[in-house]
């Protein structure tokens, strides 16, 4: 196992990761558009809240959380443990917000959308919508100010809860709208939870015009939730996906469209599933590209899965294989696939394209 990357097999490309390799995936221009605000929390905070509240949480088990064995668990729990022991007033969302924003800032992130479960927060950790979102786009301000990158908020349904829920936490992005609060996504355990039974709450929130994600083919599901997610949720953009490699025809649909699908290179289902020697070779990621689709790597749960956005990067070029020019390609898909106006966008695409070159000739 690759020491570097908690569980991820050691590369077997053949490529060798030199000092200046990584200071070019620290630098190049990022945006972050799959990440998890409770996946990002830094154990030393977790330790922190845990102690303000009193958690009946033993210090070996907040270890064992940040722990990635050879066949990782999923970190369903640790979130779920952060809403019913941890979270206990708006302060807190702002605090782990602030500390993401400044990590992600650290590996040269200019722009991250990341999300937060609300129903949780409010049903379970008893935190009022309004206050906590105040909260979290305070910090998402204060970050700006002292860091320079932007970011946006995605509210996302828990679709492990009533699909009643997921109209409410529209209802209340509508009651409660910011500019830093872009739009809705879909997450936790889609195994017999499809995209389908959302439905309502997609529809309530394009018409209320906000942009809307679903994760859809996470967890070896068919590539018929990718197909629901895109054209009955009519997603702007797809976390996850792999599975769409086992309909070439829908993908080919896909690619033309342009949509960008978020990749997550350490994605436990597939860690779990496939065998160390083969995990690479065989990951969906490696033919996504082939296939047309626009993919974009990022962090999914930064602390949790042991990974920074610069190793994110770094994976796709040693253990995936991709070269330089794929990576330019993949920043680019990022840039498209952002939550923000086309000036933004076409300024960020003029220079960023400037600063990755200059990079790129720097490392060659």
């Amino acid at each position: 196992m690759n020491e570097r990357f908690g569980n991820v097999p050691a590369s077997l490309t053949g490529i060798t990761i030199t000092p200046a390799h990584r200071d070019f995936f620290n630098a190049i221009p990022k945006v972050e558009l799959h990440c998890h605000l409770l996946g990002a929390v830094r154990q030393e905070t977790f330790i922190a809240l845990a102690e303000k509240s009193n958690a009946p949480i033993e210090r070996s088990e907040i270890d064992s959380f940040y722990t990635r064995g050879e066949k990782p668990v999923g970190v369903l729990r640790v979130l779920r443990a952060l809403d019913e022991y941890l979270l206990t007033d708006p302060d807190d969302l702002h605090r782990i917000t602030y500390e993401y924003l400044a990590d992600a800032a650290a590996h040269n992130v200019r722009h991250s959308e990341f999300f937060w479960n609300p129903t949780g927060t409010v049903r379970v950790s008893k935190i009022e919508y309004g206050n906590a979102q105040a909260a979290i786009v305070a910090a998402i301000r204060d970050a700006a100010a002292d860091f320079g990158l932007s970011a946006r908020l995605i509210p996302s349904i828990d679709r492990e809860a009533d699909p009643d829920e997921a109209v409410a936490l529209v209802e209340w992005m509508k009651q409660h709208r910011a500019d830093e609060v872009a739009g809705i996504g879909i997450d936790y355990r889609e195994n017999d939870r499809p995209p389908e039974l959302f439905w309502k709450a997609y529809r309530n929130a394009r018409e209320a015009g906000f942009k809307t994600t679903a994760h859809a083919g996470e967890f070896g599901m068919p590539w018929r939730n990718v197909e629901t997610a895109v054209d009955l949720l009519k997603v702007d953009r797809v976390d996850h996906g792999y599975t769409i490699v086992d309909n070439p025809e829908l993908a080919a649909r896909y690619a033309e469209s342009g949509i960008v699908f978020t990749v997550v290179p350490t994605n436990s289902y597939y860690l779990r599933t496939l065998p160390p020697e083969q995990w690479a070779e065989r990951h969906p990621i490696r033919k996504m590209p082939e296939l047309g689709l626009k993919i974009h790597p990022n962090t999914d749960d930064p602390t949790l899965h042991k990974i920074n956005p610069s190793e994110a990067w770094e994976l796709m070029f040693s253990h995936f294989g991709f070269g330089i020019d794929d990576l330019r390609s993949f920043m680019m898909n990022g840039i498209d696939g952002a939550w923000v106006d086309a000036t933004t966008q076409n300024t960020w695409r003029k220079q960023w394209a400037e600063d990755f070159d200059a990079l790129a000739t720097n490392l060659a």
